[in-house]
Formats: structure tokens, sequence, C-alpha cells
């Protein structure tokens, strides 16, 4: 059977509010935002910088609820200025007749806080 590789998650455009160079690696997000977007830690996530282009990837720790965290560490940390927006997404690999059908989870926060906007 046929597998295709899908988006499952985004996060659309939130702000860097912390890049941590001497940190281990990763992204740390918001745990608000990870339940909204159907990320979990660990996940894998690529990371679309939309003020210099620069497209990588990592995983996820959780940040603190409700801080509106999005923090780059370790080497992800040289790709980012705080204060970039940044798209954050994760992909799953479904059969292409799933996939047809298949509605990914996609949040679109504000911007200037990195809340949920309701």
């Amino acid at each position: 059977m046929m597998q295709i590789e899908v988006v499952k998650s985004k996060i659309h455009r939130v702000t860097v509010t912390e890049a941590d160079l001497n940190y281990i690696g990763s992204i740390t997000i918001d745990e608000d935002l990870m339940d909204a977007a159907n990320i979990i830690a660990g996940e894998r996530v690529y990371i679309v910088n939309n003020n210099n282009g620069e497209r990588f990837d990592t995983y996820v720790i959780k940040g603190e609820r409700g801080s509106g965290v999005i923090c780059l560490n370790g080497a992800a940390a040289r790709k980012v200025q705080k204060g970039d927006i940044v798209i954050i997404m994760s992909y799953t690999t479904m059969p292409f007749e799933e996939a047809k059908t298949f509605k990914p989870w996609v949040i679109f926060p504000d911007t200037a806080t990195n809340k949920l906007v309701k």
C-alpha cells in the first residue's frame, strides 16, 4: 500500500522569545500551543524562519504552560534571533487514500504574545 507524508500539525507564525546557544538542543514550546497543535514532547518538528528564510528541524521540549515561550536551543539558536517570526510544522505518514481526507491541526496564535486567539 502506498504511503504519503503529510502535514500533521502547524503552529503558524509565532515569535521567537529566546535563543539559547548553550543548551543541548531542540525547541521549547509553550505547552498550551503544543496541546492545541497536537504536538508532543520529543516529536520531530520543522521550523521555517520568515525573517531570514532558514529551514531546519529539531525536536520539541515542553515549555511552561501559558508562558508563550518559543525558544530555539543549541545549534538551532544560530538560525534565529529573538523577535523572528517562525512557522513550526510536524508531518506524519499515512496511506494515500486516508491522506486525501486527513485534516491537520493548524493554529494561528497572536504573534505579539504567542497566546491562542479565542
